[in-house]
């Protein structure tokens, strides 16, 4: 993982954290540890599922884990999976697959065999009755892997998804448009699912593991509305299909109903559990760091907002350390996590963890090699790129070179430059999908 050779001992520290991070949140370790079967109990986080009482057990679900998640859950109830299918990134599909098929989509921008896999998706959830207990499997990815669009054409859900990534939109935003425009996000799984019983395993990407948002929130309640939806194309000057506006707008004026928010009787027997989330990578990068010999420090694991601006408070965070020795003595890794977003304006090619690494690495040029700089997507897969980030230090960009590195910056092209200093890191799909991990190595004098 992270096929990248360290030259310094910051460059080895920071490659190690971000490795036990990523290992610790993936599904093998994450399920283990919160499923168990006791007799004839699914028992999930301390919560009983009694296999007795139903007839029937399938797996549904969507996200770039999703897979993975299925092998798990496989290991610990064996044959008592009957039926299902979620939808994965093509790398991880195997239709073929029993008892749950795994089925091919596509992220971020929606697609027709994504569409026919969650036609699929919803055709088992209908089938579902009351002697039914539906796990649902929910990951980072689902809302795009899935789409079910609902009154609207795929090239109108996939022209204002395109659009709203573009603009910046965060991910409650970009959902908030999504749930309205499809026929299972939104609690909308569990609206086809009910009167099942519907156990939610959500491993999250989204800051504050707020599972209405993971996937767009297939099993959730929604506290959004049309006119949420609405606001959130005109916030971020979104110039979405005439189709779109007209779907979202007749909804606004009570055309279409709403998607099933708190208190819908199709949540009476649903609940969620959130197996893994952002804190999961940072806490062992966290004892990574200390077992090797360094004090850590977590900043946040919320950290938002536009990447290269995220980035000037962390390398201030990691050079006022080097520096002062403040907020922690060196050696020291100063770790956070959460999801930040850029600004489309240029052309080239660059995800948010690449961005927040090239910016670090311009504000590091005084530390040398003493402080490094990683940051990553815990997917493998930086926007649509297939880096997972980069690290950097203070001589990634030499001091002739800060010109060209900033028009890389400027024309989003940070993978670009960041290739050519040979400061990418890739992974290939990591079985995980838990946000961004950053983190900053200073090391002594």
């Amino acid at each position: 993982m992270f096929d990248h050779e360290p030259t310094t001992p910051a460059a080895e520290t920071a490659l190690a954290c971000l490795r036990a991070g990523v290992v610790a949140a993936r599904p093998a370790t994450v399920v283990r540890d919160a499923c168990a079967l006791d007799g004839d109990d699914f028992c999930v986080d301390g919560a009983a599922y009694d296999l007795s009482r139903v007839d029937r057990v399938l797996v549904l679900g969507a996200g770039k884990p999703a897979a993975a998640v299925v092998d798990a859950l496989s290991d610990c109830l064996g044959d008592r999976i009957d039926d299902g299918a979620v939808v994965v990134p093509e790398s991880a599909a195997d239709p073929d697959a029993r008892p749950v098929s795994r089925l091919p989509g596509d992220h971020p921008i929606p697609s027709e065999r994504g569409m026919e896999s969650a036609a699929r998706l919803r055709e088992l959830a209908e089938s579902a009755d009351e002697r039914t207990l539906v796990l649902a499997v929910l990951a980072g990815g689902g809302s795009a892997l899935a789409p079910a669009p609902e009154g609207v054409s795929l090239g109108d859900l996939r022209e204002t998804t395109e659009r709203l990534l573009s603009a910046g939109a965060d991910i409650g935003a970009t959902n908030a448009v999504r749930k309205h425009l499809s026929a299972l996000k939104g609690g909308g799984l569990a609206r086809a699912a009910a009167p099942a019983t519907v156990v939610g395993l959500v491993l999250s990407d989204v800051v504050g593991d707020d599972p209405a948002v993971v996937a767009s929130g297939p099993t959730t309640p929604d506290e959004t509305t049309f006119d949420d939806a609405l606001a959130a194309l005109d916030r971020f000057g979104v110039d979405a299909p005439a189709a779109v506006r007209a779907r979202l707008a007749a909804g606004a004026r009570g055309d279409h109903p709403e998607t099933p928010g708190p208190g819908d009787p199709v949540f009476d027997r649903t609940t969620t559990h959130v197996v893994a989330g952002n804190y999961t990578a940072l806490a062992a990068a966290r004892d990574a760091a200390r077992e090797r010999g360094y004090e850590p420090v977590v900043l946040a694991a919320g950290v938002t907002g536009e990447a290269r601006e995220a980035a000037h408070t962390h390398a201030a965070v990691a050079r006022q350390t080097a520096e002062t020795g403040e907020p922690v003595a060196p050696p020291a890794v100063v770790l956070a996590g959460g999801e930040c977003t850029v600004t489309v304006r240029g052309d080239g090619t660059g995800g948010p963890n690449l961005e927040f690494a090239l910016s670090a690495a311009l504000d590091l040029d005084e530390s040398g090699e003493r402080v490094a700089v990683a940051a990553v997507d815990t997917d493998g897969l930086d926007g649509s790129t297939d880096a997972a980030g980069a690290l950097v230090d203070g001589q990634t960009v030499a001091d002739g070179d800060r010109r060209t590195a900033r028009a890389a910056l400027s024309a989003n092209d940070a993978l670009g430059y960041l290739d050519g200093v040979d400061a990418a890191l890739r992974s290939g799909p990591t079985e995980t999908n838990v946000n961004d991990l950053r983190i900053a190595v200073v090391t002594p004098l």
